[in-house]
């Protein structure tokens, strides 16, 4: 399981996440104020925070966005 922090742009995160076609899989469980929790298959929660970190800020929006990725 790994979190997401961040206050702006959930939305897009959650489905961004959900969508990818890599190895990894994440699936939205919950929100605890502005931590984001995803349930990960496929690969360890320090490789996912990788794959997370990295396509989050190839977005446009991702690229000025404030945000921590950590094993949860």
């Amino acid at each position: 399981m790994i979190a997401v922090n961040v206050a702006m742009q959930q939305d897009k995160v959650i489905a961004l996440l959900e969508n990818l076609t890599e190895n990894v899989t994440f699936t939205y469980k919950e929100k605890k104020g502005i931590k984001l929790l995803f349930e990960v298959k496929g690969a360890s929660a320090e490789e996912a925070v990788k794959v997370a970190k990295e396509s989050i800020k190839a977005q446009p929006w991702g690229s000025v966005l404030f945000f921590q990725c950590t094993p949860a």
